[in-house]
């Protein structure tokens, strides 16, 4: 499996910005499915946000996520981002970085095939 570790994570008024880092490592930097998960409260479930692969292409779970949200990787293929602007409180929660340890080349990379975690990140946006 894949070894992630979030950081990031931090308090900020709603309308500001935060960026998220996930490094991993165990995982091929050639062929990889990565994304960022949010699970809103305790007992929710863990929703998906955005999922990268390495072909480069990029998947939102909606629009508006789309348009606040950036998923992207570093040029080692080493450490996830995800850049949070125009922050509401609804967005608040744990925030967890994750990976498909089994996508291969030329395979889907979606929201729900991840099978290895980070322990999460709190956020919390105050209004």
């Amino acid at each position: 499996q894949v070894q992630l570790v979030e950081s990031g994570g931090d308090s900020v008024q709603a309308g500001g910005s935060l960026r998220l880092s996930c490094q991993a490592s165990g995982h091929s930097t050639n062929t990889y499915c990565m994304g960022w998960f949010r699970r809103s409260a305790p007992g929710k479930e863990r929703k998906p946000l955005a999922v990268l692969d390495s072909s480069g292409r990029a998947d939102y779970i909606d629009s508006v996520t789309e348009r606040r949200f950036t998923i992207s990787i570093d040029s080692a293929k080493t450490t996830l981002y995800l850049q949070m602007n125009s922050l509401t409180p609804e967005g608040s929660g744990i925030y967890y970085c994750a990976a498909d340890s089994y996508f291969k080349f030329g395979g889907f990379c979606g929201f729900y095939g991840m099978d290895s975690w980070g322990k999460g990140i709190p956020v919390t946006i105050s209004s």
